[in-house]
Order: structure tokens, then sequence, then C-alpha cells
């Protein structure tokens, strides 16, 4: 990753740098009672100006053009998945945890368990929703549930449970993340 003034810069865009330039001024050389005398010496000064880069400029400059204008180069961060963690190894907390401020009513701040039960929740009752009209037809009307809806409802639940009580066992993050990338729901036909 470039970073230009401590911020990043994307490879493939133009953008516009402070540049120093170095302008040498000559020597002033004053005709003083006929005799040429220099007043100033001669000097180097520099002044500060904008230069608008190309996009492409950064895959194309040497590391000592990017250096020379004050552009570094640095590693990219480290990527996490901020469904598990706050930042590179910084996981969230599995377990609900109960906060007491200093004044105040305490309260339960929730931790991945539960809210990825929710979520696990609302995903079964999603799925069992579209074929909830059988269920309602087969009370009012005595019709028959078609045996695939009755196993495919059925599958549902099941795997609604597995993964409840596969997130309530796991212990380590390593362990919930394995449940929660392998669910397995059925599929309507």
């Amino acid at each position: 990753m470039f970073l230009l003034n401590g911020q990043p810069l994307s490879p493939d865009n133009a953008f516009t740098a402070e540049v120093s330039i170095a302008v040498d001024v000559p020597a002033v050389i004053e005709l003083i009672n006929g005799v040429e005398t220099i007043t100033e010496a001669a000097k180097t000064i520099y002044q500060i100006q904008k230069i608008q880069y190309p996009a492409n400029w950064l895959r194309l400059s040497t590391q000592e053009e990017r250096a020379a204008i004050g552009i570094t180069e640095v590693d990219d961060p480290v990527a996490y998945d901020d469904r598990f963690y706050w930042g590179a190894d910084n996981p969230k907390a599995l377990e609900d945890v109960t906060i007491t401020p200093e004044t105040g009513t305490p309260y339960v701040q929730k931790g991945l368990k539960s809210n990825w039960v929710v979520q696990i929740k609302d995903i079964a009752g999603k799925l069992l929703g579209t074929t909830d009209w059988m269920i309602i037809r087969k009370a009012e009307r005595g019709t028959a549930i078609p045996a695939d809806v009755v196993t495919y409802r059925a599958a549902i639940v099941t795997e609604c449970n597995r993964l409840e009580a596969a997130i309530n066992k796991a212990k380590k993050m390593d362990a919930f993340i394995d449940v929660i990338s392998n669910q397995n729901w059925p599929i309507s036909e």
C-alpha cells in the first residue's frame, strides 16, 4: 500500500502532491560608484508546488521517484472477517457480557453466540414461512400436506437445532467460525 502524508494512495488513481522545487537565484550584482558589487549572494530557495500525477504514475515510477515526493510503501493491513473480529487478532466476545456502567442500570451486551442463534432461527423461520400456508390449509380444511414438504420442513428444523447446539457448544473462535461456515440448509424442490 502506498502512503502520501499518511493517507493511502490507490495505484490506479490520479493524485496531487505538494512538491518542494529547488530554484536557483543568481547573485545580485549592482554597479556602485562604477564598481560592480555583489549585494546579494547566489542561493537556492525552495518553493512548494502542487503537481498533478496521472493514474498510472505509481505503477510506472521507481521507488526513488516515489520517495522523492514523500510516498512510502507499507504492508497492506491484515485482513480479518468483521463478523467475528473487531480487528486483526481481536476477536469479538462469544458469550454475553453484563456491563455495569458507573452510573446507571447494568445491561447485557450480546455475544456472537446469542446473535447467531437469533440469525439461525430467523433463517429457519423464513424457510418454513414458504410452506406455512400448507400447514394452515391442513388445519382449516384437512387438505393433506405433500410428503416432500413434510420432509423439507423437518430438515429445516433439524438443521436449525443442529446449528444452535453446535453454536452453544463452541468454546473457541475457530470452532465457532467452523459452525457458521458449514450451514447445511435444505433446498426446496
